[in-house]
């Protein structure tokens, strides 16, 4: 028989945890500094590809299929959250996921008018991420959502809508407007890799409750993407995972989802990205190109790799979709 104290390693006491107010905080992305769809100028760039997938958007749309973005955090500390509300509100997305820290820039941009701190510097003295309201609101909204049956996107939105004093900005907040367009906003928790777990009041039964509720939201969105489109934007890990689980689910259950677009907006400069690669190559262990751009499209469809920054690639997708409705 295994001895108890085998089974039950010692714990660190995190309700010990100190936590300092956000509005001290100095920010690198603020309101102020969010990126304007169709103010701003467009960046000047050409990719064949790129204009290939935009037409199967198009064409998705028109045919009333649905467009799937998933995205990384780094859409939002780009200050590219406008753009992603436009689309959603002209009808071009009708599922918006993230990981845990998509939720948080987003929720800390719609209550703080800011968000992203100088990690090198808060690492270094234990302040990092140790934020007062972004922990306490966050880990209330979720854990009192969950105990009435919403997901983790849900929760937050609903607590967002309830304490409008508490959220200025809350224009700004991809959540938020998703909520009120009656668009799924899904977020996609790994516990222990976000600031709001490192808060004395977590619940990591809600968390990780709540962020089950919201995968299967994202199944069911999958479920019904035969002819439509997945995006991933900068997700290297939680993305690419999420949607070929999703995947494997609903084929399982006698889904057709064969003949699908799907791409992948990233930096690394892949080469022949459909091109077989050996596991002797790091390309091997990307996991977007295995389960965004190549494995899911085999029965049907095609995967599209974008290379480019989203402060290039997303300005020029919002261009290009538009102007297929205005021209």
């Amino acid at each position: 028989m295994i001895p108890k104290e085998h089974l039950r390693p010692q714990r660190l006491d995190l309700s010990k945890t100190k936590t300092y107010s956000a509005r001290e905080r100095v920010n690198l992305v603020t309101i102020e500094n969010l990126a304007r769809p169709g103010i701003d100028p467009v960046p000047e760039w050409n990719n064949a590809e790129f204009d290939e997938l935009v037409q199967r958007i198009v064409e998705a749309r028109q045919k009333g299929r649905p467009v799937v973005w998933f995205i990384g955090a780094h859409v939002i500390k780009c200050g590219l959250s406008r753009y992603v509300i436009e689309l959603m509100r002209r009808g071009f997305i009708t599922h918006v996921a993230g990981n845990g820290a998509t939720s948080i820039h987003d929720f800390e941009l719609a209550y703080l008018g800011g968000t992203s701190e100088h990690v090198p510097t808060a690492i270094e003295d234990g302040t990092f991420g140790m934020w007062e309201e972004t922990g306490a609101w966050m880990n209330q909204a979720i854990k009192q959502g969950y105990a009435m049956g919403l997901g983790y996107g849900a929760s937050l939105a609903y607590f967002i809508d309830r304490h409008p004093e508490l959220f200025p900005y809350k224009g700004d907040c991809i959540i938020y407007n998703a909520y009120k367009l009656g668009i799924p906003a899904t977020y996609h928790k790994t516990i222990g890799t976000d600031i709001i777990d490192e808060h004395p009041t977590a619940d990591f039964a809600a968390l990780g409750g709540a962020s089950g509720i919201d995968f299967a939201i994202f199944c069911n969105s999958i479920a019904q993407l035969e002819g439509g489109v997945f995006l991933n934007f900068g997700s290297a890990v939680t993305g690419p995972e999420v949607f070929l689980k999703a995947l494997a689910i609903v084929r399982n259950q006698g889904y057709t989802v064969k003949h699908i677009t799907t791409a992948n907006f990233d930096i690394i400069p892949l080469g022949d990205y459909r091109s077989e690669v050996s596991k002797d190559h790091f390309h091997y262990y990307y996991r977007p190109r295995k389960n965004i751009v190549n494995r899911p499209v085999s029965l049907g469809g095609k995967g599209y790799y974008i290379e480019a920054n989203h402060m290039v690639s997303i300005p020029n997708l919002f261009a290009k979709l538009t102007a297929t409705v205005n021209g």
